[in-house]
């Protein structure tokens, strides 16, 4: 794996750009980039999320069983340090999110032994950020 990571890109579909807008600054704490009447840009973690409005935007989430839970597909999210994991899940919490997947600690004892929590946007969109104690393991699957 390349050591140096360049920031990726995302756009995804939204109701409602104020509702967009206030989860993404006040929950997830992102800054606000470029905007139009139509999409708004977010710094997550220095990663480039764009925000399109589709007021008939759907998502019919299927789920796959991951160690024990129904995680939601699609979903996107940021691998974070364990410091910054834990403060963001603090900060959601603060600010009252609900999680669709409670805060934990996944596949313990194992090669790929990840904190991790789910929760949605207000457009139903999955989110997932999880931390890795050794971040060298991001990839691994095997001691």
């Amino acid at each position: 794996m390349d050591s140096t990571i360049t920031p990726f890109h995302l756009a995804f579909p939204v109701y409602d750009l104020d509702v967009t807008r206030r989860f993404y600054v006040e929950g997830l704490g992102c800054d606000v980039g470029r905007e139009d009447t139509h999409w708004i840009d977010f710094n997550l973690f220095g990663h480039q999320i764009s925000a399109h409005l589709r007021p008939k935007a759907s998502v019919d989430a299927a789920k796959n069983a991951v160690d024990g839970d129904a995680v939601p597909i699609p979903h996107f999210g940021v691998v974070l340090t364990m410091p910054q994991w834990h403060a963001l899940k603090n900060r959601l919490e603060a600010y009252g999110a609900t999680f669709e997947i409670e805060p934990k600690i996944r596949f313990q004892g194992q090669p790929g032994e990840q904190a991790t929590f789910f929760l949605r946007d207000p457009s139903n969109n999955a989110l997932e950020f999880k931390a890795f104690a050794h971040m060298n393991r991001l990839f691994s699957s095997e001691d």
